[in-house]
């Protein structure tokens, strides 16, 4: 759990409030270049090894779009047995162009709030979406991993960089993604016959390490059941159900 979590709940409000200095203060970049040093500073935070303690919650992250609004989601649930034991909701204007490559900056400061306003804290984080696997190494897994120092995995439905090699069918393999010579994630078979999914690093967490936490969260489906409960929270407003004495 991050040690500062309650200093940042006491103290995190507009978007403009610095909160991580030297990082990334929250305002919107005033322009691409301005973006991309950002995404560079962050890179170079990111811990590659696993840095973690023991992982007894595990949280899914997504975003939706409402009216311009970025709407996002976190739900928290048990590991390893899955079950939901609490969720966040945070809308926010969305101020950012779309921008591929550099959508964190559109979705990242809905998503810190809706982390802010939770009750059980998660020991992981899993976005939908990249963590080095991304053009500068800074995909929203990283970004949210290294800004919160959380332990974070990116899980996406779709390749951003990268090429890899035949990928057989049976379901938890996986084969490395190469961008430039580099490993930067992989592609991993959740279940026989269906599409892979990618998955990298974000923060603190290796990549081998990161590929068994993403297995042990599907279950029959293709996607893990942090990505399916945020994913349905944050674009079609189904809340889990939450055993009573939860939140």
């Amino acid at each position: 759990m991050w040690a500062g979590w309650s200093v940042y709940r006491k103290t995190y409000g507009a978007v403009d409030r610095a909160w991580r200095p030297g990082l990334w203060d929250g305002n919107w970049p005033a322009n691409l270049e301005e973006a991309r040093v950002i995404q560079q500073r962050l890179s170079a935070r990111v811990i590659a090894h696993d840095a973690h303690g023991p992982v007894q919650t595990v949280a899914g992250v997504d975003a939706g779009y409402v009216a311009g609004d970025a709407r996002a989601a976190v739900v928290v649930l048990a590991f390893p047995s899955l079950e939901p034991l609490d969720y966040a909701v945070a809308r926010r204007p969305v101020d950012f162009p779309y921008i591929p490559g550099y959508l964190s900056f559109r979705e990242a400061p809905a998503v810190l709030d809706a982390l802010a306003t939770l009750r059980v804290m998660p020991d992981l984080l899993i976005c939908d979406g990249h963590g080095l696997a991304h053009p500068r190494r800074c995909g929203i897994a990283c970004h949210l991993g290294v800004v919160a120092d959380l332990p974070s995995i990116g899980c996406a439905k779709s390749l951003l960089v990268g090429t890899h090699g035949a990928l057989p069918d049976e379901r938890g393999a996986w084969v490395p993604l190469r961008d430039r010579d580099e490993v930067v994630g992989a592609a991993l078979r959740t279940r026989r016959g269906v599409r892979p999914v990618y998955v990298s690093i974000g923060h603190r967490v290796a990549l081998e390490t990161a590929l068994q936490f993403v297995m042990a969260c599907v279950t029959r489906y293709r996607l893990p059941e942090t990505t399916r409960a945020a994913d349905a929270l944050a674009s079609h407003n189904r809340m889990p159900l939450i055993a009573i004495g939860g939140a």
